[in-house]
């Protein structure tokens, strides 16, 4: 099968034959091995699995729900996912990708979800999302007015961060071409931490503006390795998680991530960031990490 590569195709992913199956482009390949993507690009596309969830199970998750007692969803009940977990079972290939998807705790007021990306007949990533019922019952008043406020410090803005650029030369990924680095502390390839906002240069799938779940998840990938504490030369720091929590959705394509590293015993790290959009905090994102030595 032909690879789709980013001269042909301006997305992260393209549709192709067979239900819920999706070939990656050179848009979405990582730094670690070319044969590999950057987790920010499946991150993304498992969080637009989570939610699509109703329409791909359709009423069988409601059905079986109702045969356990339990709460079915009801008509005109919106869920925001407020905690996503994505673990990267295995290095995720150039190569065709098919998702699977199911609730596993249907419920009125809080769900869980399920999401699955298989090359071949291995699982190399999963997901699993809580989601909230945004809507209160009709006889019950809503106790909140207006937005939590946070005391913390805003980030200047990304109009006033240095874009981060790469060679000419430089081999298409996601870190590169993908997606656009704005850093207002710190910068790309320093050790430390650092304040840098992201956005999406491409759609994750051909034909379809990215959700704003999407773009948090697309972007949270990058703690780890905007904070690294290690060289890139010297060392291996990769994740085989991501966990994010949103108490609210970004407001426009911009995410920023406050993000810092921390060092354990050899071979031990964990990276996490704030959250911010233009507004204030919306989350939190923490990445566990395996610390390597390169071998020469």
């Amino acid at each position: 099968m032909t690879v789709h590569t980013a001269s042909s195709h301006g997305a992260l992913f393209v549709p192709i034959s067979g239900k819920e199956t999706y070939q990656p482009t050179d848009l979405a390949r990582g730094p670690w091995s070319p044969d590999a993507l950057h987790g920010g690009p499946p991150a993304a596309l498992l969080a637009r699995a989570v939610e699509m969830v109703d329409r791909q199970v359709g009423s069988a998750a409601i059905h079986h729900a109702t045969e356990k007692g339990e709460e079915s969803t009801g008509d005109g009940v919106n869920y925001q996912v407020v905690r996503i977990t994505i673990e990267f079972l295995r290095p995720v290939p150039v190569a065709p990708l098919h998702l699977e998807t199911m609730i596993t705790r249907p419920g009125r007021r809080a769900q869980e979800v399920e999401a699955r990306l298989v090359a071949g007949n291995m699982i190399v990533a999963a997901a699993r999302a809580v989601r909230i019922a945004t809507k209160l019952p009709d006889d019950t008043n809503d106790p909140l007015d207006g937005e939590p406020m946070f005391s913390d410090a805003m980030p200047d803005p990304p109009e006033l961060g240095i874009t981060t650029t790469f060679p000419p030369d430089a081999a298409v990924a996601f870190h590169a071409s993908g997606a656009e680095l704005r850093f207002v502390d710190g910068e790309f390839g320093s050790s430390g931490p650092a304040t840098v906002w992201i956005r999406l240069r491409q759609p994750v799938v051909e034909g379809e503006a990215p959700s704003p779940l999407q773009r948090v998840a697309a972007a949270a990938d990058f703690g780890n390795g905007v904070s690294a504490e290690l060289t890139w030369g010297e060392a291996l720091f990769i994740n085989p998680d991501l966990t994010i929590y949103l108490h609210r959705q970004p407001v426009d394509e911009w995410v920023c991530l406050q993000a810092r590293t921390f060092l354990g015993p050899p071979g031990i790290g964990i990276a996490e960031s704030a959250l911010w959009d233009r507004v204030g905090r919306i989350g939190r994102s923490l990445q566990s990490l395996v610390v390597e030595r390169r071998r020469t």
